[in-house]
Order: C-alpha cells, then structure tokens, then sequence
C-alpha cells in the first residue's frame, strides 16, 4: 500500500519464495532465526536441569531419556543451533571491529559462516554417534 501522495510506481512483490536473497542476508535471517530456537530450547534445559536435580531417581530415569537415539538427535540439533548462532555472532562482532563491512566482505563472511557451521554440524555428529 502506497503511502498518500506517493509517485511510487515500482511493482510490489509480497511473495518471499519469488526473491532471490543475497547470502548475507540469509546468514542475518539465520542467525535471528536460530536465536529464537535457542530461547525456545532453554525451556527443554531448564526442565533437564530441574529434572536432574530433583532426586536421584528422576537424574537416572533422565540419564535413560537422554541416551535414546531421539534425545540424542534433538542434542545434536541445538548443538548445530548453537554453534551457527555463536559462529554468526563472532561474524557480527569481527564486522563490527571494521573487517568484512562492505558488501564483497560480508558476502566472503557468511560463506565462511555456512561452511564453517556445516562441518561443525559433522564434527558434533561424529563426538555424539
């Protein structure tokens, strides 16, 4: 919707599927994206910890829980969640200093991200299987 007395005659586009995201922006969505799955996850961290911390049974039964292939597969999703959002978040603060602002850096900087956070992806699954 154009604001009152606009001569805006550009196309408006609503649909995301037809853009084409620069990588930067992707690594920026991403690292907001997997913010909000950290905060939601604390729920789950909370709940182990009180749940360990309550008695010497509820610690084994969850010692039990948490060694299923299904627990260890949600530990290996917020570990790959955590090491992009951290890994993005050293990106920020390295642009922050100066490095890798202008659009050629940030670009080189995000692909670095990508690649960095998969083979951290690997690694986590090769220490947790």
């Amino acid at each position: 919707m154009k604001p009152r007395g606009s001569k805006d005659n550009r196309p408006v586009n609503l649909e995301l599927s037809t853009i084409k995201f620069p990588i930067t922006a992707l690594a920026s969505i991403s690292h907001r994206v997997t913010g909000v799955l950290l905060f939601v996850s604390s729920v789950l961290l909370v709940w182990a910890l009180d749940a360990s911390l309550a008695s010497e049974e509820s610690f084994n039964e969850l010692g039990m829980l948490l060694s299923s292939i299904g627990a260890t597969a949600v530990l290996w999703g917020f570990l790959v969640i955590f090491s992009y959002h951290a890994l993005a978040g050293i990106r920020h603060l390295i642009m922050d200093m100066g490095i890798g602002e202008d659009f050629k850096g940030g670009a080189l900087g995000a692909r670095i991200l990508f690649v960095v956070s998969a083979l951290a992806a690997v690694v986590w699954g090769i220490v947790l299987w």
